[in-house]
């Protein structure tokens, strides 16, 4: 079995972990599911087939063992893991196509650099070496190989993204754009709308959504099952379950509450139109939230069995006269002009339809329009993360609907736009060439991978992964 996991190495290329498993275990009963070698393919990458001998291998490096995919099977575990090993072999092969190679030298170099294999003196131990080898169940052939693709794929990446050197001038543009001081109006939207809510709108809004105002009033009947009303006696005996168990298929057999109540002389409690209510007992809170499942049910409350049956529910629109109908509505109506209200600010922002008049207009007074410096992207003080990326990314005069940390929304102007400028013998320029080599390598890697979508013809076989996929389930 698996006895010790290890990663070794995480790649740029299409964000893969490439995990190689040490030590591989063994799946016992897959008979003729991953049998008949590469003529039994799952894959194939430019004609090169991806055998389920390989995808079999594959799955055991990574440590999965049968149940683990089991539970992930309709979560596409499998083919996640056939795009990894895709991945790995396309890897492999540009690895072959480049020439890319490591001596023998170089590899044994490297392995007796591990620091695990060091002594007290930082040199290399022979006896620690084989150690761990025995402890963790490795041959070494096995070892140096993992050790050797792990070399060969970082150098595949060095070759691709290595020696980048981002010029000055996109060092000083990022470290302008995230340190620039930005300095803003705004103000809370939530006292831009009217709020006040008409006699005809109430009306209009009643017509207009009538069947979605409408509420559930049920007809129901239930008892709380106890042993002294069923069986006459307190204890939670066999003979109690018994009855539940005879209660429970007659349920099953089309029985209504009625007909089971008389059978074991269980007193019911009826209640027609009713609609929940925050103070009522929490047995009816429950039945009334299990209303559109099944009519007729007997559950398991621990201390006693609540059985019920819902024999009609019925949708009503409540009086006009009912003030808490009347305040849902109000609430409702209201929320419908704020989402109303912000819809329209959001195409104005979008479509560059405002200007300064529009903007104090909207804020109803000058004295409502709040002023802010930001000193930085990660000034995140008062508003949340992304709108803080929003405002970074506009140029100085724009509008943009921004939110705080509490969701409360504001219309923001950008006023004014303060930019810094690196110094090339600055401390933090060696950060922001980390940054900029970083953009520079990533569209490397996109163009490459685009390049790898013409350069490799992967073609998968359903019905095979379907075969295996029947074998996990």
């Amino acid at each position: 079995m698996l006895n010790k996991l290890r990663n070794f190495s995480s790649t740029k290329l299409a964000g893969v972990l490439i995990a190689i498993i040490i030590v591989p275990f063994v799946f016992w009963g897959m008979g003729s599911v991953f049998s008949g070698g590469n003529t039994n393919n799952i894959a194939k990458i430019n004609g090169e087939a991806i055998s389920t001998k390989d995808f079999q291998n594959h799955i055991n490096r990574l440590g999965y063992d049968k149940e683990a995919i089991k539970k992930q099977i309709d979560n596409n575990i499998l083919e996640q893991i056939l795009f990894v090993l895709v991945k790995d072999k396309i890897n492999e092969m540009e690895i072959d196509d480049l020439k890319i190679s490591i001596s023998d030298l170089s590899l044994a170099n490297i392995i007796k650099s591990n620091p695990e294999f060091l002594d007290d003196k930082n040199n290399f131990s022979r006896i620690k070496y084989e150690k761990y080898m025995l402890e963790n169940r490795i041959a070494h052939v096995e070892y140096d190989a993992t050790i050797k693709k792990k070399v060969l794929q970082k150098k595949l990446f060095n070759y691709i993204g290595g020696g980048i050197k981002s010029p000055y001038f996109l060092i000083n543009k990022i470290y302008n754009n995230e340190t620039k001081r930005i300095e803003l109006d705004y103000f809370d939207l939530n006292n831009s709308y009217d709020k006040e809510v008409s006699n005809n709108e109430i009306e209009d809004f009643i017509k207009n959504n009538e069947e979605k105002l409408k509420v559930d009033y049920i007809n129901l009947q239930y008892s709380k099952i106890y042993p002294e009303n069923l069986i006459e006696i307190k204890e939670f005996n066999a003979e109690f379950f018994k009855k539940i168990d005879e209660i429970e298929n007659s349920i099953l057999n089309g029985l209504n509450i009625n007909d089971i109540a008389k059978k074991y002389g269980i007193n019911l409690i009826s209640k027609n139109n009713y609609r929940i209510d925050e103070n009522e007992e929490e047995t009816l809170k429950e039945i009334y939230a299990k209303r559109n499942e099944d009519n007729i049910q007997l559950v398991d409350k621990n201390d006693y069995f609540l059985l019920f049956e819902i024999s009609k529910i019925n949708k009503i629109l409540p009086e006009k006269s009912n003030i808490k109908f009347l305040d849902n509505v109000k609430n409702s109506l209201l929320r419908k002009k704020s989402s109303d209200f912000l819809q329209e600010i959001f195409k104005k922002t979008q479509n560059n339809n405002l200007d300064d008049n529009q903007f104090i207009k909207i804020a109803k007074s000058q004295e409502n329009i709040l002023k802010i410096k930001l000193n930085g992207i990660t000034d995140t003080n008062l508003f949340e993360s992304d709108s803080i990326k929003k405002i970074y990314s506009l140029p100085k005069n724009s509008f943009t609907l921004i939110a705080d940390k509490n969701n409360k929304i504001y219309l923001a102007k950008i006023k004014n736009i303060y930019f810094n400028t690196l110094s090339k013998d600055n401390e933090k320029t060696k950060n922001y060439l980390v940054k900029s080599n970083n953009i520079i390598i990533n569209d490397i890697f996109y163009s490459y991978n685009l390049s790898l979508n013409d350069k490799y013809n992967v073609k998968t076989f359903e019905q095979t992964m379907d075969r295996v996929k029947n074998y996990f389930k």
